[in-house]
């Protein structure tokens, strides 16, 4: 199938997934992924070196969109549960998922540990998708689950660099550029987009895309990932956005219209029903070392800190995709795994990013209008039409 084909056939796709997900009121990220499945395997769609890029770079934007999305001062605000939530989603499958591959399926210890490192993940571009789809990004509940899933997915990228990253002579330069974006952006931003901002031709999009872009060169030259300083640099720009939120729609409807479609179809054509089939016995364990330990660890911490929701942010904390797509094709390029491992550790990611996702929606969708950040201040209750403060009846008491 030449490349036109394959983008005209993967375009369809989108339309269909985006017509449903209207229709159904079900995240189109959920349907591209099932559809991406489908397609791979039912019409035996195979990715191109067109699609992997799109979908690389996809993956970076929605990281940068997912930080810029955090707000610092409610993070700070509730650094407790932003830390005890993102920390135990992390150790609890880590730990889990590692010892099932050594000693229940008989994995070398490295394969274990990439095993423990991909199954770890929290999904930001699900997790993302969900919140921005259901209109709970400005909500306490979707601030802390996107906190929570930002110290996630930082354990995540901090053990893989740990373990198995051995960094060259690229990596200092990484480093530094990666800081000196952090550092600038923020200050240069205020002045580039009130030169250039505003314009058809979107100069400030622009300005963004040629940063990450940088990122994803340099960290590929330094066997990094530009995942993590991309998160960051959102982070860092997320006050900015927050007074122009003109851009940030614009950003969102570049990215949501045409990166991020590709990004979930290709994730999905990775997986192999064939394959699945085949280890079907195999793919229950890993999915229930990831799951297990994802729910029972985060589940107590939820209901102490987004109750009556705290099964909605379970869910969504028991999602994987990216890092864990990430973590998997390092160990496949590395030759820590096979490619039978990698299929399975992909599929399991991919169903990570489904099954909780479906339930969640499901059954424990909350409504934008039911959240309120309890540590927020409070506005004093309107008193009747026509009766002020100093005419209220007097107390009962």
């Amino acid at each position: 199938m030449s490349p036109v084909q394959l983008a005209a056939a993967l375009a369809a796709v989108v339309l269909v997934a985006s017509v449903v997900s209207v229709e159904l009121g079900v995240t189109v990220a959920l349907l591209e992924l099932t559809l991406g499945v489908v397609a791979g395997n039912a019409f035996h769609l195979h990715t191109q070196d067109w699609l992997d890029f799109v979908a690389k770079f996809a993956s970076i934007v929605l990281t940068f969109l997912a930080g810029m999305e955090v707000d610092p001062s409610y993070m700070r605000r509730r650094l407790e549960a932003s830390l005890g939530i993102g920390v135990v989603s992390f150790v609890g499958p880590f730990v889990v998922a590692s010892l099932v591959a050594y000693f229940v399926l008989d994995w070398s210890t490295r394969a274990s540990l990439i095993t423990g490192t991909a199954l770890s993940t929290t999904s930001l571009a699900v997790v993302y998708a969900v919140l921005v789809e259901r209109g709970l990004t400005d909500t306490g509940a979707g601030k802390l689950l996107m906190s929570a899933t930002f110290v996630t997915d930082l354990c995540t990228a901090l053990a893989l660099s740990a373990i198995f990253i051995k960094p060259n002579l690229w990596f200092p330069a990484f480093l530094v550029v990666s800081l000196a974006l952090i550092l600038v952006l923020p200050r240069l931003a205020p002045w580039f987009f009130g030169r250039y901002g505003d314009r058809v031709i979107e100069p400030e999009i622009k300005l963004v895309f040629a940063v990450l872009f940088l990122l994803m060169w340099l960290g590929g030259r330094a066997n990094s990932q530009a995942a993590l300083p991309a998160f960051v640099l959102g982070l860092v720009m997320s006050s900015f956005y927050a007074s122009h939120r003109a851009e940030q729609t614009r950003m969102r409807v570049v990215s949501f219209a045409f990166l991020t479609p590709f990004f979930f179809l290709k994730g999905g054509m990775s997986v192999s029903t064939a394959a699945l089939w085949a280890n079907l016995g195999i793919l229950g364990v890993l999915f229930v070392g990831k799951m297990t330990p994802k729910l029972a660890g985060v589940y107590p911490l939820a209901r102490r800190y987004t109750a009556p929701h705290a099964a909605f942010t379970t869910l969504l904390m028991s999602t994987g995709l990216t890092f864990g797509t990430i973590t998997s094709l390092y160990g496949l390029n590395a030759h820590i795994i096979d490619r039978t491992q990698f299929s399975l550790l992909i599929s399991v990611v991919v169903l990570s990013a489904i099954v909780p996702t479906a339930i969640a929606q499901r059954f424990y969708q909350p409504q934008a209008r039911e959240h309120r950040d309890l540590t927020a201040p409070v506005p004093p209750a309107p008193y009747a039409r026509g009766v002020s403060a100093t005419s209220r009846p007097p107390s009962s008491s």
